[in-house]
């Protein structure tokens, strides 16, 4: 190796050191809401460093090509974080997990494209990594596509039961496996396009019969493939820095699963195998139902929150589509000001992605010693005069507890039933996203509220002010 080379070859890789320690660094501030925008910049900068010193490091393309390149790519992100809403932030990430899975699988295609036209013998090794790229990226790229399509409302939110569903996936399995073997044995593209052709099949049929209640377990999931998808395109390339942050990525993800799984009571091996413990024929509580509830206007809400001594908000994703969250956090600053304990009861599944919740209030600038895991709530609601829930359906469902029918039963929930009285926010009577109705409606200290939640506690701010 000549001089420039190995000047070359040190500059490349003191870029991926420095680039390592900024995406853990990183990693390790997004896990707390008040130094979560720093690590999200200190990772963005990671991942330009990494690129740029791979681009340039390796001479891969001309200026020309890496200019228009990054030019284009970061138009793209530039627009999704300004006009893409929170709400829909879900399915942004599902969309990106495919591209992700993807991009690997397209960058494996290409490697073994170049390594058979060499003519040289492929490493077993090689082979096997090329393959773990493929199948992964590629479940990963149609998983997250039909997640996006129940987060959007295009694919019915319910789980869909194919027959003999478990025949299929475990023929589908045998088929990859053997084709895997085919191409260790054999390289050749039709090996690679089968397994891929396999595993794009795979990616639909283990998401297609999870409801939509668990798509949060899901998306986290899928994020945890496209990191094992880009750690074994790394192995492919011999590129340090992808196989560090493909790493980080899918540890992360299993994590934030293993997280998800255990908030929502699933097991993470039924996950895994797109079972989520989903039995043919279960049944699920339609919006239709005519029992009666009791309504309250903002005037009746004000007075019950002026007048308690200890209230627990419970925001949901109904709170995240009316933009809410500035209002809730005045109101509270209004009860505090009377004397009056505030605190805010934070499902690890509210919304429709882990901290969705806790980014909102972040912008309302609630202070975070008030927000409290379901660990910590559950046990206050029994000494609570007033539970104020703002869109919450599935997390606050006393039947998750008793009906062994109900998708969501065996969900841990938050215990809003046991508080004294209950004000539900709600824009009509229609079910959560689990496509359970919520007994809680229809206890006799439940108040509905109904209406936009944004206008409904503007009201309730004006009348606690008069108070």
């Amino acid at each position: 190796m000549s001089t420039d080379a190995l000047f070359h070859l040190n500059i490349t890789n003191s870029a991926y050191i420095i680039a390592a320690i900024l995406f853990i660094v990183g990693l390790k501030q997004l896990g707390s809401p008040a130094t979560a925008r720093n690590g999200n910049r200190m990772s963005a900068l990671a991942m330009l460093i990494a690129v740029l010193a791979t681009v340039v490091g390796n001479d891969i393309a001309s200026w020309e090509w890496i200019l228009g390149g990054a030019i284009i790519g970061s138009g793209i992100g530039a627009y999704s974080a300004r006009k893409i809403a929170m709400t829909s932030m879900p399915q942004l990430v599902a969309i990106f997990n495919g591209f992700g899975g993807a991009a690997s699988a397209i960058i494996a295609a290409d490697e073994l494209i170049h390594l058979i036209d060499g003519g040289g013998a492929i490493a077993e090794d090689v082979s096997i990594t090329i393959m773990a790229s493929v199948i992964v990226g590629s479940v990963t790229l149609t998983g997250s596509f039909v997640a996006f399509g129940k987060l959007q409302g295009l694919v019915p939110t319910r789980p869909i039961l194919l027959p003999i569903r478990n025949v299929i996936n475990v023929a589908l399995l045998i088929g990859m496996v053997a084709s895997t073997v085919w191409l260790i044995i054999d390289p050749s593209m039709t090996a690679f396009l089968i397994a891929g052709a396999i595993a794009l099949a795979l990616g639909i049929l283990v998401v297609i019969p999870i409801g939509g209640a668990d798509m949060p377990v899901v998306i986290a999931l899928l994020n945890s493939y496209s990191g094992i998808a880009g750690a074994a395109t790394g192995f492919v390339l011999g590129n340090n820095i992808l196989i560090i942050s493909g790493s980080l990525v899918g540890a992360s993800g299993i994590i934030l699963t293993r997280i998800m799984t255990k908030a929502m009571n699933r097991s993470l091996a039924n996950v895994m195998l797109g079972g989520f413990g989903v039995e043919d024929g279960a049944s699920s509580s339609g919006s239709d139902d005519d029992r009666p509830v009791t309504s309250i206007q903002a005037e009746d809400a004000a007075m019950m929150l002026a007048y308690a001594q200890s209230v627990i908000f419970v925001p949901g994703y109904g709170l995240a589509v009316a933009q809410a969250q500035h209002q809730v956090r005045e109101l509270a600053d209004l009860l505090k000001a009377k004397g009056i304990s505030v605190r805010y009861a934070i499902h690890p599944v509210a919304g429709r992605m882990p901290g969705h919740m806790n980014v909102l209030l972040a912008e309302a600038n609630v202070p975070y010693d008030e927000l409290k895991d379901l660990d910590e709530i559950n046990g206050e609601f029994q000494r609570t005069d007033v539970a104020v829930v703002i869109g919450a359906n599935d997390v606050t469902n006393p039947s998750a507890r008793t009906d062994k029918s109900s998708p969501i039963y065996g969900m841990p929930i938050l215990n809003v039933d046991q508080a004294q009285s209950v004000i539900i926010l709600k824009r009509s009577m229609s079910s959560g996203f689990a496509g359970v109705q919520n007994e809680l409606f229809f206890l006799d200290k439940t108040q509905m509220l109904f209406g936009d939640a944004k206008a409904s506690i503007e009201k309730i701010v004006s009348e606690v002010k008069d108070l």
